[in-house]
């Protein structure tokens, strides 16, 4: 039996991942530099922040978590543990990232520097990386990047203001629908001189509208004056960063080499880091063959998603004598957010009864205790780990922003908070099957003999889709309670690309989802939450939930002054959405497990907010 704890589908498409697109507003210096005529109302700031001010200071030397004499060389293999626009876990059929089309290729996004980019010991700040600074007028609305002048591209051509504007317009009107949605507050963007580009925002903007401007990847307008940026291709596109595409085999692995001459490594945000010569990812479209080609060699780095394969097959001969280690990296954001998410665009599933209902059927503690050796804790949460989860009683602050939409709201809202009902751990807990029962008949579902019919009189039939059968432990004792409870369900395995295709397209009842709001939520709601994002293709909005009143929260946490604010609405917001039962709340454990072959090095302590391993790690030529 097996255990799996589902690899984090993150939004973010930067180079750096600390940030996660959790992105948030700035906070500005307090002091002002005098500027020209132009700029007499603008502040200048090496970094943008929130709620508070930069941990780093101006012309800081490195990260403090990265080693300034890390060697470089070597290489590093793994597999694919996170995905963003348009990739996929086990395959990939082209290098464009960036629109919906295609499978695309892991690692693709560190090809390509920003702006800005993320300190992994911040959940919310970005510092200069092509911008050596940014001013910012006082209402907030205009940013003008002060560009570094050596920034370059791998063929050598300067990267300029015109290639930022370009990018980011591009990205505004031709990229995957998520980063569309991601840059609607950006009105315009143009290059004031070739180190100098504009960078204006719609008024009532959201408040980490300028971080996530900063964090879009930089093309060279050049190259595609020459190719087209809204097809699929395996033609490596031109980058800027410290690697560039290196050998790789479609759907197989690829690989990326380190630039030597990289213009960026000297700077303080890079330090310490892109210490491997080459980074590997290898596809595997099953995990058991995955873990054996790793206790193989065929890649080094491991993270552990499967909580049996953790207990007991970690006894292989390259871990009893040393030659492989496991360890428990510790991380301090939230872990993520993990369940069943039914499909309510769906008519089946209209219902909040029948949802709940489906809930029910779920035995987490028997699941627990004999699939997954106790290792984890029952998720109740959409802010999972995190002080915006919602607990108990709401507070008079959150029942103050409730209040306005009482009549719209179930009235659950303002009581105790949804959580999970505790089973008896028999895996068939007769009391909450019975609940189960009533609430279907409650919603007008029948029962005639063994088959429940939906209210329509059609069979209640549901499919759990998935693209690998790691789930299938699990579900399939889920499936054997809503048998009992009259439901049609069964669980189907589809290859990875119809898989995407499926859920791009919303056909699917229910499937798996795990995503990550961070420290800050912010626009990532909008993306996860919104009515908007409901019917936008390949959306991370996979339940389908549009709500005015969660809509109308969220465009008060975009603009929220202080942390405390921000903590109050997104609870608020939690108890709408748990209330509302779109899903069945799987797992969390607060650490990363990994496994990898013993010849690398690390720093003393590693980010807060990441494991740094791909970043800050380098290849040890004494252990290996």
């Amino acid at each position: 039996m097996t255990a799996k704890f589902f690899p984090r589908i993150s939004s973010a498409l930067s180079r750096r991942s600390a940030l996660r697109l959790t992105f948030a507003g700035l906070v500005l210096p307090r002091f002002f530099t005098p500027l020209a005529q132009a700029a007499a109302q603008e502040a200048e700031t090496h970094g943008l922040s929130i709620f508070g001010d930069l941990a780093m200071p101006e012309d800081f030397s490195h990260f403090p978590y990265a080693n300034p004499a890390a060697p470089k060389g070597g290489e590093i293999a793994l597999q694919v543990s996170s995905t963003s626009g348009n990739q996929n876990f086990t395959t990939f059929n082209t290098l464009n990232i960036y629109i919906l089309r295609g499978d695309g290729a892991a690692g693709m996004g560190a090809i390509f520097d920003s702006l800005m980019t993320g300190s992994g010991n911040e959940p919310d700040s970005l510092y200069g990386l092509v911008a050596r600074a940014v001013r910012v007028s006082a209402d907030k609305t205009v940013y003008r990047f002060l560009l570094r002048k050596e920034a370059r591209f791998h063929d050598g051509s300067p990267l300029t203001a015109r290639d930022v504007a370009f990018s980011l317009n591009l990205l505004k009107t031709k990229g995957h629908p998520s980063i569309r949605q991601s840059l609607r507050d950006l009105d315009a963007a143009e290059a004031e001189a070739d180190d100098i580009v504009m960078v204006r925002l719609k008024p009532h903007h959201s408040r980490e509208a300028a971080l996530i401007v900063a964090g879009q990847p930089i093309f060279s307008a050049a190259y595609y004056a020459n190719h087209s940026f809204d097809e699929t291709t395996l033609e490596p596109p031109l980058g800027s960063s410290a690697y560039k595409v290196g050998g790789f085999d479609a759907g197989h692995f690829i690989s990326f080499d380190r630039v030597p001459d990289y213009w960026g490594k000297d700077l303080g945000v890079n330090i310490g880091q892109a210490n491997f010569d080459r980074i590997r990812f290898e596809y595997f479209g099953d995990r058991k063959v995955a873990f054996e080609a790793f206790k193989a060699g065929v890649f080094t780095f491991r993270e552990e998603f499967t909580s049996a394969v953790w207990a007991t097959g970690y006894d292989f001969a390259a871990v009893k004598d040393g030659r492989v280690i496991r360890a428990t990296l510790p991380d301090e954001s939230p872990m993520g957010t993990q369940g069943w998410f039914l499909n309510i665009r769906r008519d089946k599933f209209k219902d909040a009864r029948i949802r709940q209902a489906i809930g029910l059927a779920f035995d987490f503690e028997w699941t627990n205790t004999n699939i997954m050796y106790g290792v984890y804790a029952r998720s109740a949460s959409f802010f999972q780990n995190s002080p915006m989860a919602a607990q108990g009683d709401p507070a008079p602050e959150e029942l103050a922003l409730l209040e306005p939409f009482r009549g719209e709201l179930d009235p659950s809202v303002f009581g105790e908070v949804h959580v999970p009902p505790v089973s008896d751990g028999s895996g068939q807990d007769r009391e909450l099957l019975r609940r189960a029962s009533q609430l279907f008949s409650d919603a007008g579902c029948k029962r005639a003999g063994t088959l429940l019919s939906l209210p329509d009189g059609k069979p209640f039939e549901i499919e759990f889709l998935d693209f690998d059968n790691a789930l299938e432990p699990h579900t399939a004792p889920f499936i054997k309670n809503l048998k009992l409870l009259g439901i049609e369900a069964r669980y189907r395995v589809v290859d990875a690309a119809q898989y995407k295709r499926r859920l791009d397209d919303f056909d699917y009842d229910v499937v798996t989802s795990r995503f990550g709001l961070g420290l800050t939520p912010g626009e990532g709601m909008r993306a996860t939450f919104g009515s908007e994002a409901a019917s936008l293709p390949g959306s991370h909005n996979v339940a389908g939930i549009a709500n005015k009143a969660v809509d109308a929260l969220i465009e008060k946490a975009l603009v929220a002054d202080t942390r405390e604010q921000l903590t109050f609405i997104c609870r608020a917001i939690d108890r709408i959405l748990r209330s509302g039962h779109y899903w069945v709340p799987m797992w969390n454990k607060p650490n990363h497990l990994v496994a990898y072959w013993d010849v690398f090095g690390h720093p003393e302590r590693s980010p807060r907010y990441e494991t740094g391993v791909v970043s800050t790690w380098w290849y040890d030529e004494e252990k290996a």
